[in-house]
């Protein structure tokens, strides 16, 4: 149980704690530059973000999986806060997995092709689905921290 909460607490952090910086503090900073700059700038930051990322969508459902069958004996026995970490979290890779298969993949195209105004709407649904991402993470944090005080 140790190693499966370390983990699933360490993949949480990279996808939830990274969303945070990106959008938080790297997307305002970023405002300043001009698109020739910028949006080659996202490029870099995504193409080394979203590695860590799909590992975080792998570690956490196995690990998950993992406490639910191994300590809680199923979803049967577990507690509704552990109902709702699992939905959050399917919605989350869910989320996840459409922008890197549409916006981004679209993204990287209009940068390669140096057309910027296309790059830049496709960086701006990649911004609100991020933001979106990140307070669904945010929930889920509590309610993994908090969620069995809460809800139980």
């Amino acid at each position: 149980m140790p190693t499966a909460v370390t983990l699933h607490l360490l993949a949480a952090l990279v996808w939830v704690g990274g969303m945070f910086f990106a959008h938080q503090i790297l997307r305002p900073a970023a405002l300043g530059l001009e698109p020739p700059e910028r949006l080659p700038l996202w490029t870099r930051v995504f193409a080394r973000f979203f590695p860590w990322v799909w590992g975080a969508i792998i570690i956490l459902p196995v690990t998950g999986y993992w406490m639910t069958f191994m300590y809680f004996g199923g979803f049967a026995n577990a507690a509704i806060y552990i109902h709702v970490m699992h939905l959050l979290g399917l919605i989350m890779i869910g989320i996840y997995l459409y922008v890197f298969f549409g916006p981004y993949a679209k993204f990287k195209q209009a940068v390669a092709n140096k057309d910027f105004p296309a790059g830049a709407n496709h960086l701006a649904s990649i911004r609100k689905l991020v933001g979106t991402n990140l307070t669904l993470g945010i929930i889920t944090i509590i309610d993994a921290v908090a969620g069995a005080y809460w809800l139980s």
